[in-house]
């Protein structure tokens, strides 16, 4: 059976053929729900009427006031008289996590599909705490659960939680009196899907735009966060220095190509191998390491402070929550290391022998054009933050959630195909959208450089990309860096998994 629901209502209901259920039907937590012999008719023919039926029958008790839609007030009195009581805060997540067209009841379909989604995460949660895998949880797993979350309590308050659940008085808790106590009890983010889905920290494709991941309350107490953001940082450096040429080769692009200048992957390769030898591909590399440290430090330290201003400290933030925090980090993180970011396109773009390192590029554009040369393409690199983390979180949230709902039985595990094909698409999506704004920076930076240019804007230099080349000429370089996503994501997370083994970060 794919799903089934046992809940304090359906124990009476009887199967389509007219037979009552057996006592242990649906008791194997293995098979998604019911066994084959839970009724006389095998379930085989009548299992999918009989879910409707059930589903049915708990949404009629529930609709106290017959209006065919569960409001807060329905759902506090119709689970008051089956003994679970809520409270308004639970009600308000339970209609708040199910409400699709924020009318702020439940329909039936809305109600079917909360209580689908739910299951699959109560599922989830009770495979964790069952460490023995014997299909049932006793006092022992419990406190070892809670350990691992950096909640330590004593065996005496474990039997407490068991018996609020414990409805045969064995002192251990089935997957049938796991589902029935939690049903319709709001389900927050499970450990480990945090410690199974970190993307930001992993994946490095050469912009540190992205929202930071979320780490446990084990993880920040036994101080694995700060291991794994130098496992990430490590990765990104060998991960960047591996692309480098490509990422040259895009921001040469981005400058230099034009209708009248169609510069191609090859022939730009022969071009910086002829100008400059084959180091010239890893101009400006240099820089684009060194500033990973310090905005990745920055960004982590700005994000959990606004987390509390937000008003959350150790609960996992929401999704629009996340984005909020994340976007405002990255500009506080951006704005901290931008004259590194100037300096970068500057050292990528240089003649052979223009400056003789990252410190005299830095002096000569300090003394020719004043320290604005530093923060010129500002505005576009802030405004790019948005479009890029936005769309690389909610794709990232949409991939991992859909693999939960449909492969995620035993664990919140993925693999490593499934991490690297949802991290290649969703910094993919991410780049794709802000990648105009990202030009139109790099243009700004480079064009400052040009003795007796005009001062450009960031809507004048809109203007004039759209009038002279078209809407492709905002896409200038676009091949060259998405050429790169699916090899950077791949050696970051290879070197990623080997420095968190050789720092001593547990993996589960």
């Amino acid at each position: 059976a794919r799903w089934s629901l046992a809940s304090p209502v359906a124990s009476g209901v009887l199967c389509p053929c007219g037979s009552p259920r057996a006592a242990g039907a649906g008791s194997a937590p293995e098979g998604g729900g019911g066994g084959g012999g839970g009724s006389p008719c095998g379930r085989a023919l009548c299992e999918a009427s009989e879910q409707d039926r059930r589903l049915r029958a708990l949404f009629q008790k529930l609709d106290v006031n017959r209006d065919g839609a569960l409001c807060i007030h329905d759902l506090a009195e119709g689970l008051g008289r089956l003994g679970l009581h809520r409270t308004e805060l639970d009600l308000l997540k339970i209609v708040k996590a199910g409400d699709k067209d924020l009318d702020g009841q439940l329909d039936f379909e809305e109600f079917v599909h909360y209580l689908q989604d739910h299951e699959k995460k109560l599922r989830l949660v009770f495979k964790s705490l069952d460490k023995k895998n014997d299909g049932r949880i006793d006092a022992q797993e419990i406190v070892q659960s809670l350990r691992d979350l950096g909640v330590k309590i004593s065996e005496q308050q474990a039997e407490k939680i068991l018996k609020s659940m414990d409805k045969n008085g064995t002192m251990t808790i089935d997957w049938n009196e796991w589902r029935d106590y939690h049903l319709l009890h709001p389900v927050e983010n499970i450990p480990e899907i945090i410690l199974y889905w970190k993307h930001s920290t992993i994946f490095d494709v050469g912009e540190n735009l992205t929202v930071p991941d979320e780490f446990t309350v084990e993880e920040r107490q036994t101080g694995m966060w700060w291991r794994h953001l130098v496992a990430g940082g490590g990765a990104g450096a060998v991960s960047r220095t591996c692309t480098a040429p490509l990422d040259r080769l895009k921001v040469l692009m981005q400058v230099h190509a034009s209708r009248s200048n169609n510069m191609c992957i090859v022939g730009g390769f022969t071009q910086m191998i002829r100008e400059g030898g084959p180091r010239s591909l890893w101009r400006g590399n240099g820089i684009n390491v060194l500033k990973i440290a310090p905005e990745s430090a920055i960004k982590f330290m700005a994000y959990e402070q606004i987390k509390r201003f937000i008003g959350t400290d150790q609960e996992m933030l929401r999704i629009h929550e996340r984005l909020l925090a994340g976007s405002l980090a990255g500009a506080i993180a951006q704005s901290s290391i931008y004259p590194m970011e100037v300096l970068k396109t500057r050292m990528a773009l240089r003649k052979t022998g223009q400056y003789s390192g990252m410190l005299d590029c830095a002096k000569n554009i300090l003394s020719k054009e004043g320290m604005a040369a530093f923060y010129k393409g500002y505005i576009p690199n802030m405004l790019g933050i948005i479009p890029y983390a936005g769309i690389d979180l909610a794709v990232y949230e949409t991939l991992k959630n859909a693999w939960l709902q449909r492969y995620a039985v035993n664990s919140a595990d993925p693999g490593v195909f499934v991490l690297l094909a949802c991290g290649t698409i969703s910094s993919t999506c991410g780049q794709l959208a802000s990648y105009p704004l990202a030009l139109v920076r790099t243009r700004m930076q480079a064009q400052a450089s040009v003795e007796g240019a005009p001062e450009v804007t960031m809507r004048g230099l809109f203007k004039h990309i759209l009038k002279t080349e078209g809407a492709f000429g905002l896409y200038r370089g676009l091949a060259p860096n998405f050429m790169k996503v699916i090899p950077a994501v791949s050696i970051s997370y290879v070197v990623y998994e080997n420095l968190k083994m050789t720092l001593g970060v547990q993996s589960r």
